[in-house]
């Protein structure tokens, strides 16, 4: 499915989509196509879902969104670690 597409099934919702098809662009990943997993009232609840399935499988791209948003934005930063004490 395309954004368009998600916000018209699942108005005023949250999303828990899996990316199927997307590109990179400088720092932005631009999602072409995505399946959605499953949609909630509230974030917090889309949150303990992604957590599952990120925890089952790290190389699915899963993203929650809010069908509120005309566009989605995925900006791509690397990953720099957590500092410990010194």
């Amino acid at each position: 499915m395309k954004w368009s597409e998600v916000r018209k099934h699942f108005p005023e919702r949250c999303v828990l989509v899996e990316s199927l098809i997307s590109e990179i662009r400088g720092k932005e990943r631009i999602i072409k196509e995505m399946s959605v997993i499953d949609d909630f009232e509230n974030g917090n609840a889309a949150w303990k879902v992604y957590k599952k399935l990120h925890a089952e499988n790290t190389n699915r791209e899963l993203y929650i969104f809010h069908t509120n948003n005309e566009e989605i934005k995925v900006i791509e930063q690397p990953y720099i670690g957590v500092r410990g004490r010194v």
